[in-house]
């Protein structure tokens, strides 16, 4: 079969002909009809510090997809042959104290598909019945294809409660924090004001529900918020950019006993002032991936009651012009792309 491999440890990715994935008794192979690319996928691509200490190649690519099951391994009893999947990206192990308590997103022995086993970048794949997903029928196969990180989105959004609220997002242009804008919109956040240094991305999050989005190097938060007649701080902060200047400027900008949701990979590096923290009663959450299952259920909740974020798919292509989708997500002037297998 045909898959998007990182074959040798430098640039670049490549289209192969693969082995076809074989199932366990537990397993679940699904054909491939839509997946989209991902930060993740770019940091691969590019084989930055974080590739380079992450992946062992030769690995196919991909965590963001769905696609029709073709065949269920002897044991799996609640996965059938031609059912429309998508599929949890983060395989929990089940046993250790996190999983035991109902906190599988945090496992301590997760494995990342696409990361650290074969992906979804692919014809096939197969997968454990444990982390596949029925979703309601009425959700496109483009949004189930992004419900991935329309998960992280979601985690981030909604760690705290955002009714009536304040809501800065910085990084707000990418994808997750794109769409974590329309999350809070459609919660019921009062103000969301975002950060971006992108044009084309803050018009993206603008469309998608932002009350105001910024250009931190040409307008302030602080003038941000006289403009929309907020005089204390932000009671909600979601840290998507993993920028330390954007960061330490949403810790400036709170209000005492405000809340950060953090996404945004900081540098090792980063300083913080320790003092404002303490002294302001900040609330800091750490945000990996999706709460399993919850999130996935908030998801498709809220994608069947209304909330529509298909703006943020800008590009389609078909699986072979990959280097075009990968080309188009480093310049950055981009939402999601899709690429279809079929």
């Amino acid at each position: 079969m045909k898959a998007i491999v990182k074959k040798r440890p430098e640039r670049g990715v490549w289209m192969e002909d693969v082995p076809m994935p074989i199932i366990g008794p537990n397993d679940v192979l699904i054909k491939v009809k839509k997946a989209a690319i991902c930060g993740t996928d770019l940091h691969i691509y590019k084989w930055d510090e974080w590739a380079q200490q992450t992946i062992k190649t030769p690995v196919t690519i991909g965590h963001e997809y769905m696609g029709t099951v073709v065949e269920v391994g002897s044991e799996v009893e609640r996965v059938k042959v031609d059912e429309r999947v998508t599929v949890e990206g983060h395989i929990s192990c089940g046993f250790c104290r996190n999983c035991r308590r109902g906190r599988q997103h945090i496992c301590e022995n997760t494995i990342g598909i696409g990361v650290n086993r074969n992906g979804g970048f692919a014809e096939y794949i197969s997968v454990p019945a444990k982390n596949v997903l029925h979703i309601d029928a009425r959700i496109s196969d483009e949004m189930m294809a992004i419900m991935d990180p329309f998960g992280n989105a979601t985690h981030t959004a909604l760690s705290f409660p955002l009714l009536g609220e304040d809501v800065l997002i910085t990084g707000i242009g990418g994808p997750i924090g794109a769409m974590a804008a329309a999350i809070c919109k459609f919660s019921g956040a009062r103000n969301i004001i975002g950060t971006d240094l992108s044009k084309y991305r803050r018009d993206l999050a603008q469309q998608l529900g932002a009350t105001r989005v910024i250009d931190p190097t040409k307008e302030s938060i602080k003038e941000a918020m006289k403009k929309h007649n907020m005089t204390s701080g932000f009671d909600i902060g979601l840290e998507c950019s993993g920028s330390p200047v954007a960061f330490n400027d949403m810790v400036n900008h709170m209000y005492n006993g405000g809340k950060i949701s953090l996404l945004g990979l900081l540098p090792q590096k980063t300083q913080i002032n320790w003092s404002k923290l303490i002294f302001k009663g900040l609330t800091m959450k750490g945000i990996y991936g999706r709460e399993m299952y919850e999130t996935w259920y908030h998801m498709e909740m809220m994608l069947t009651s209304g909330l529509d974020i298909s703006s943020i798919i800008t590009h389609r292509f078909n699986a072979d012009d990959y280097q075009q989708a990968f080309d188009i997500m480093e310049s950055g002037d981009c939402g999601k792309i899709i690429l279809d297998w079929e």
